[in-house]
C-alpha cells in the first residue's frame, strides 16, 4: 500500500497514536508532499522545540521506504483542476490542502489525513485514521 501523508498524520505518528503507527508499518512507501514540508517547518519555527522537530524529521525522512513529492507541473496541473471542482461544487478546501490532494493523486497513493473534507474532491484515495 502507497500512504501519502497530511500534516496532521505526521503530527498523530509524532504523538505515537497507534492507529497511525499501524498504518504507516503496514506501507510499502509513504509519500510527504513538499506543502506538507512547508507546513510544519512553519510550524516547528513557530514553538519553542525547532531542533528537536528537524532532527525527528530529519530521521523520519530518512526511512528508505520514505520519499519527499516535488511540485512538479503534473502536479500543478492537478491543482488547477481540482480547484475548479472544487469551486463548481461550491465546496472550496484550503489552498494548501489542494496541493497535498494534488501530490497524493500524482503519486497514486491513498491520503492519510484526518481532515473529512478531502472526501469532496473527485478521484482523491482517502483513509481516516
Amino acid at each position: 500500500m502507497r500512504l501519502c501523508i497530511d500534516t496532521n498524520a505526521y503530527t498523530a505518528l509524532m504523538k505515537g497514536e497507534k492507529d497511525i503507527l499501524r498504518l504507516l508499518e503496514n506501507a510499502d512507501e509513504i509519500n510527504v508532499p513538499a506543502t506538507v514540508l512547508g507546513e510544519l517547518f512553519a510550524g516547528f519555527q513557530s514553538g519553542s522545540l525547532l531542533d528537536r522537530n528537524l532532527l525527528e524529521l530529519e530521521n523520519f525522512l530518512s526511512k528508505h521506504d520514505v520519499a519527499i513529492l516535488e511540485t512538479t507541473r503534473d502536479v500543478s496541473f492537478r491543482y488547477g483542476y481540482i480547484f475548479k471542482i472544487l469551486k463548481e461544487q461550491g465546496t472550496p478546501i484550503p489552498s494548501n490542502d489542494i496541493w497535498i490532494a494534488a501530490a497524493s493523486m500524482d503519486s497514486g497513493s491513498i491520503l492519510l489525513s484526518r481532515d473529512r473534507y478531502f472526501s469532496s474532491i473527485p478521484g482523491l484515495q482517502v483513509l481516516d485514521f
